[in-house]
């Protein structure tokens, strides 16, 4: 095909796909690139791990905090106490993704099952890339364009880091394959995430059950008050049902993997 034929035709045309006219094709191709990358890497199901991108790890917490000098800031060095507080839920995600690798690796069946899905970035999403890269595991990043963050770590499977445009595609995404979610400390975007996914199980619109745990009870009991939603009668005593608050990486993995067993696996896995 020539340049003139090619600029003749609207799929060639950068400036029409790019402009609002060319929106509901870009939409679909972030229905349909994903539906084909996951098809040819055999994936069936995920867990999708959600929490922070500032979190870091705890040996960058402790390097941060060793090069602390007398003239610096206080609240820099009160950031840098917390960083280190909270690295420790990047080694619980990193130590459960590998864990819940383990268990799914030793599932029978051709398809690739229960795989760990993140966002992609850094903090919490990385640990959860690393843990299932660290267990020889196939693991999903579904990255998103952002103008001040990365995007994409050096531990999702190759063929799989998958950046999106439209928080909404990515969060379709996130649902669609998920059979279970661990929610990590975070912010405005985690909140988010959460908060939408009980909103569509509360209303019907996901029918399917999922296990979903809160990972770091100190952190979702000061967040949110759970226990006063249901007492003034916004949401229902029985939608704190919809969740598990947990503190510890074994109680987390037996939680999701005994909903899995009952609810999900069947047959010669079990």
């Amino acid at each position: 095909m020539s340049k003139a034929d090619k600029k003749n035709r609207f799929y060639y045309d950068t400036d029409f796909l790019g402009s609002p006219s060319g929106r509901s094709i870009r939409i679909l191709a972030e229905y349909y690139g994903p539906l084909q990358r996951l098809k040819r890497n055999n994936i069936s199901d995920t867990i999708v791990f959600f929490g922070s991108a500032r979190t870091v790890s705890p040996s960058k917490a402790k390097e941060a905090l060793s090069k602390v000098s007398e003239n610096m800031d206080e609240k820099k060095i009160n950031r840098l106490k917390m960083d280190l507080k909270m690295s420790r839920y990047y080694e619980d995600a990193r130590l459960l993704s590998k864990k819940l690798t383990k268990w799914s690796k030793n599932l029978k069946g051709s398809k690739n099952r229960y795989i760990i899905c993140s966002g992609g970035g850094p903090g919490i999403m990385e640990a959860s890339n690393r843990g299932a890269s660290e267990a020889g595991g196939v693991n999903i990043g579904l990255t998103i364009s952002l103008p001040f963050e990365s995007s994409g770590n050096k531990w999702i499977s190759d063929d799989l880091n998958m950046k999106f445009h439209y928080f909404f595609m990515r969060k379709f995404w996130f649902l669609y394959l998920a059979k279970a979610l661990v929610v990590w400390p975070g912010g405005f975007g985690t909140l988010d995430e959460i908060m939408e996914l009980l909103t569509l199980i509360q209303t019907g619109k996901i029918k399917k059950k999922l296990p979903i745990v809160l990972y770091g009870k100190e952190f979702w009991e000061n967040v949110v008050n759970w226990n006063y939603l249901a007492e003034i009668g916004t949401i229902s005593s029985e939608d704190l049902n919809l969740f598990h608050i947990s503190d510890d990486i074994n109680d987390t993995f037996h939680y999701v993997t005994s909903f899995l067993k009952n609810n999900e696996l069947k047959g010669p896995n079990f």
